[in-house]
């Protein structure tokens, strides 16, 4: 069983920096595309930041600049490191990864349990 999960996740004032962690346990082969979502009240559930397995990054024009997306893939885990934090970017953040888990199959998609992110003064 894959498990993915958050930590990092609280109460930061605006213009303040939090740093998301997002370790994946359980048995597989291979973490391909990770990615970092979020989803405010009320609101459909949009991807902030993704990294492919070869370190190929994307962000949402929202968080460029402020956000960083990276990966260990030797601890199995990637992160967000989000800086200058506005009252905009609350919202609870969920993990997101593709992951073989055997050989000679495609991968599946996986999802963290979400953790809370609140800029507020």
């Amino acid at each position: 069983q894959v498990q993915l999960v958050e930590s990092g996740g609280g109460l930061v004032q605006p213009g303040g920096s939090l740093r998301l962690s997002c370790a994946v346990s359980g048995i597989f082969v291979s973490i391909n595309d990770v990615g970092w979502y979020r989803q405010a009240p009320g609101k459909q559930r949009d991807l902030v930041a993704s990294i492919t397995s070869g370190g190929s990054t994307n962000y949402a024009d929202s968080v460029k600049g402020r956000f960083t997306i990276s990966r260990d893939n030797a601890k199995n885990t990637e992160y967000l490191q989000m800086n200058s934090l506005k009252p905009e970017d609350t919202a609870v953040y969920f993990c997101n990864a593709h992951i073989r888990t055997s050989f000679g199959r495609g991968t599946s998609e996986y999802w963290g349990q979400g953790t809370q992110v609140t800029v507020s003064s």
